[in-house]
Formats: C-alpha cells, structure tokens, sequence
C-alpha cells in the first residue's frame, strides 16, 4: 500500500480529516510510510502528536491499532499473553495423552491473547499502530519494541516468529518527561512538534469550529498563547483551544472581554493554582 504519494498529497489529505499539517510535518509523514519506517513524535502534551496519528488513519482509511503506555506496562499487555485458564481446562480434559502432545495442543492461535503489538503485526489489513506516550512506559519496556521496530515482526517462543505480512505504519509519541535510547531513535524518523503560531492555530480553530466569529477566534488564540506564557501546570492544548471555541459559540460570546474569560476559563486551565495566576497575570477581572 502506498500510504501518501507525496509530501503535498499527505498535507490535502491530512488537512482533509481536519489535521492542518506544515511543511515539516507533511513531508515526514509521507516519508514514514514511503521508508516504511516508524515515525517518532516529540513534544509538549497538547501540540496534536497523538491526534496525527488518528488523523493518518482516517485519511488512508486504515484500521488504528494504540498502545497506550504507562509505568508499569509489560509484555503480556502490549504484545500477548496465554490463557492459562482455558490452558488448564484443556490439559485437564487430555489426560492420556504425552506431554508433548499436548503441549503442542495448548500452545496454539486458540489459547492465544494478542495484545495491541502483535495485532497491528497480524492485521492483514492497512494499519496505523500507535505507541502513544512511550517516554511514560519504563526503559526496559524499548526493548520489547526493538524487534517490532527493526523487522515487523514479534517472536513468541511457544510458536516462533511471527512476521508482518502488511507493514503497519508505526507512530510513537512522547512528550519528552524522560530521554528514549538510541537505539529506538535510530529505528525512527523523527519530528519535533511545538504549539503552532497564532496564524496556524485561528486556522485550525475556525476548521474544527466554523461558525465561531474570525475576530473572536483571533482574541481566542493570542490569548491562549499568552496563557502558554506563563508558568503553568498544564499549558492549554490546540483540543482545549477548539472546546474553548465551542464553548464561546454555545453561550453567544462575540466579545472575549475579561467577564467572557473569568468565566469560561475552567475549559482551557484545570487546576486552580494555574486559574488563579492566570487571573492575577493577565489583570482579570474576577467573577
């Protein structure tokens, strides 16, 4: 399958989905799959690393396949895992037979749990695997990538190799809390995503929310940034820009005045130490 036919062609179909990809970004996200490489994204929570993915998969109607990284995962979460049960039950009803019988019997499709790298590795079907958050996930965890990474394909000792018949398109996300090795840096393309700039973020705003006013938009997004200024907890996303714009549109606001702010400010800040600076930084009135 041929994902995109070229940096210009994975820009109008990315922008299609409502994704509005720059330069940098079409061209790499036309070279992961014409390289058949995975493609790694690297940036702050909120820049839309995850929802390029999504928008990847949409665009080439491909089926998404996610793993969703956290500490503590292992293998019998993101690649397989037996069940012992059913296991138990079928060794139980084959007493009579060798042990090599029946572990030849058990250790089939049938007692068999895939997990998101191995499903994405057995999908016939065009597929976009998504490793998201994979800086969350501890060190030993690349190592069970590696393999998925380098060849497209997953050992199961128990069964042997099992290898891509479709490659998926590979993409990973991190939000750099903590340095991924080199060794899945050198498996990967490698983009660096940052907040767009208020041009390209009105732009992407009015796509997701079209009857929202461009001048209230514009008071929209430089206010954001402004809030990105500051010291925050947790900087606004682009996804709580655009519920923001919803919001604003729902109750009928044509002016984002400093009462349309104070009150509306819960859907961009949640915590109340960053509402409260916000308020005291930006001069706001307070409700």
């Amino acid at each position: 399958m041929t994902w995109f036919s070229s940096p210009s062609d994975a820009a109008e179909r990315l922008t299609a989905t409502g994704y509005l990809a720059d330069t940098a970004t079409a061209t790499t996200t036309f070279l992961a799959g014409a390289l058949e490489k995975p493609l790694l994204l690297e940036g702050p929570a909120g820049v839309g690393k995850t929802e390029l993915a999504k928008a990847v998969a949409r665009s080439t109607g491909a089926e998404l396949v996610r793993l969703q990284c956290y500490e503590g995962l292992d293998e019998a979460r993101a690649l397989y895992e037996w069940n012992y049960k059913k296991q138990l039950l079928r060794i139980q009803a084959s007493q009579g037979q060798t042990w090599d019988e029946t572990h030849d019997d058990i250790f089939t499709d049938e007692f068999l749990l895939t997990r998101p790298l191995l499903t994405a590795i057995r999908r016939e079907q065009p597929t976009v695997l998504l490793i998201d958050e994979v800086d969350k996930t501890d060190v030993e965890v690349e190592g069970l990538l590696l393999e998925v990474l380098s060849d497209f394909q997953v050992t199961i000792p128990e069964m042997g190799t099992i290898a891509a018949v479709r490659r998926p398109y590979v993409v990973l996300t991190s939000n750099a809390t903590r340095e991924l090795s080199e060794a899945v840096k050198r498996r990967c393309l490698y983009l660096h995503l940052e907040y767009p700039d208020a041009d390209r973020e009105r732009d992407i705003v009015l796509s997701q929310v079209p009857d929202l006013e461009e001048g209230v938009a514009t008071q929209l997004v430089t206010l954001v940034g402004r809030l990105r200024e500051l010291e925050l907890k947790k900087a606004p996303s682009i996804a709580e820009s655009i519920d923001w714009a919803r919001t604003l549109l729902a109750l009928e606001i044509k002016d984002l005045d400093d009462a349309a702010v104070t009150a509306t400010l819960g859907v961009v800040l949640k915590h109340v130490t960053d509402t409260e600076r916000a308020v005291k930084e930006l001069r706001l009135a307070r409700a």
